[in-house]
């Protein structure tokens, strides 16, 4: 028993009162776990709608605007928090379990307990620091507008919200729905994105009469409207701050390659010890890390982007704050901040390829910085979540896998062919194909496709798994 069990132990008090799902007793039928699934989706998506009660206003910046796609967070409703509880708390975790502050033994069954306890209890703590942050930070109207009453009432809201998403999240990873809460409510939230600016039907006035914002209404509406047909589709495919069919298309595309690359795998036979002539195999995929690189990458960013903005606001004449971004306000998305210069401006990706051609430099320096942090981030992502080729040859070992042809002590060596590079090279691929999806000026940015195709693609594969087991016993 080293000191660092006892660190999960202060956890152990708190058991008892933190809210669990208790761990299906049976197998729950495919068809129940979908009827589960949805139903946990339409939770989300009613809080998803549901205004704050006691708010004064939403106007003004959103500090918050980059970190929306990721945290699946909707402004000024119940879910302003999105999953942020939940990732931040789980990546914390791991980071401790991974280098060891925190000595986890998994076979033991009451670790596993108060791991969990752990990460949900770190879930709620964040929940409510970032609500009772939001509210005194002046995010709904200033403390002094809103009176004690009101603002103690938003708190509640924000952290019962929390709540509920970290109880869904636990419904469908103890076995009773699909895949994992997370997943799901990323990719819900940036399908809708997508949906919603491809066949909005709200009219902007910019100044050349109304126009629609989604771009297939537009395509449509223009046609018919214009009596210059060549001009009106010109317009419809390359208007400028509204969603055009050129975005929609290059979409498209990146859902269509992000697929295409999912099936690129290496993979290594493995046989069985014990049961002679059972023959396996251990796939490596090309996208070993699935989308975490891009996640990691993200949150480092928009925390950046937020320190930056909150530092310019306050010390805009600081040398050292220019140097790590200058902000001013864009007149296109309602009042929205964008990076002007400094690093955090390189950091950005180029709006279009017309903004490539006129700064190469900054579209070559968040190229660059892209791939590295992708890559970076994949190949430390192994070592701290147990999937590097020392962890997996242990076991394969486990369960008695060798490698034809190979000694059981060069098993390590042969994996390590194969897994840092996938992890490395395959988090470069993720990276380029956001910064692809980001000069095309694809819907929902690069970030967003990219997580939605592969969190769709894996239910795919779940999906596909359930039905053969489900189908498995009557020989279809």
């Amino acid at each position: 028993m080293g000191g660092g069990f006892r660190v999960l132990h202060l956890v152990r008090p708190f058991l008892s009162i933190l809210p669990e799902v208790q761990s299906a007793d049976r197998r729950v039928p495919f068809r129940e776990k979908v009827i589960y699934t949805v139903i946990s989706l339409f939770i989300f998506l009613v809080c998803s709608q549901l205004p704050l009660y006691g708010i004064h206003s939403t106007t003004g910046a959103d500090p918050f605007y980059w970190m929306r796609v990721i945290l699946a967070s909707s402004r000024g409703t119940v879910m302003e928090l999105g999953i942020t509880p939940i990732v931040t708390s789980g990546m914390v975790i791991q980071l401790l379990a991974g280098s060891k502050i925190i000595e986890v033994d998994n076979s033991v069954r009451e670790d596993r307990a108060l791991l969990n306890g752990a990460q949900k209890l770190l879930g709620i703590l964040i929940a409510v620091g970032q609500a009772v942050a939001y509210v005194v930070s002046g995010m709904y109207g200033s403390v002094n507008q809103l009176g004690v009453g009101n603002a103690i009432l938003i708190i509640v809201q924000l952290c019962f919200a929390g709540l509920i998403v970290i109880c869904l999240d636990e419904l469908l990873q103890k076995g009773y729905g699909l895949g994992s809460g997370i997943s799901l409510f990323i990719a819900t939230n940036i399908c809708e994105n997508i949906i919603w600016k491809a066949f909005s039907p709200t009219t902007i006035n910019t100044g050349r009469g109304a126009e629609f914002e989604g771009a297939v209404i537009a395509l449509f509406h223009l046609l018919i409207s214009r009596a210059d047909k060549v001009r009106a589709l010109r317009e419809a495919f390359y208007r400028q701050n509204l969603p055009n069919v050129t975005n929609l298309l290059a979409t498209v595309l990146i859902f269509l390659v992000v697929i295409y690359f999912q099936g690129f795998r290496v993979v290594l036979p493995v046989r069985s010890k014990n049961a002679r002539g059972q023959q396996g195999s251990y796939p490596i995929k090309l996208f070993y890390t699935s989308n975490m690189p891009i996640i990691l990458q993200s949150a480092l960013v928009s925390n950046l982007y937020f320190i930056s903005q909150l530092l310019y606001r306050r010390f805009s004449g600081n040398f050292l704050v220019n140097l790590l971004g200058k902000w001013k306000e864009s007149e296109y998305s309602g009042g929205q901040y964008m990076p002007v210069g400094g690093l955090v401006y390189y950091m950005t990706a180029p709006t279009s390829l017309g903004d490539v051609a006129a700064n190469p430099f900054h579209a070559l320096f968040y190229i660059v910085f892209m791939l590295s942090a992708c890559a970076l981030f994949s190949k430390t992502w192994i070592e701290v979540s147990g999937s590097s080729a020392r962890d997996v040859a242990k076991q394969l070992k486990e369960q008695q896998m060798v490698m034809p042809g190979h000694r059981e002590s060069n098993l390590q060596k042969e994996l390590n062919r194969y897994i840092p590079t996938a992890a490395a090279f395959g988090g470069m691929c993720i990276g380029a194909l956001t910064v692809l999806a980001d000069f095309m000026g694809a819907i929902g940015s690069g970030t967003g496709i990219l997580l939605a195709v592969t969190i769709i693609y894996q239910y795919f594969e779940t999906f596909e798994k359930e039905k053969a087991t489900e189908l498995g016993f009557f020989g279809l």
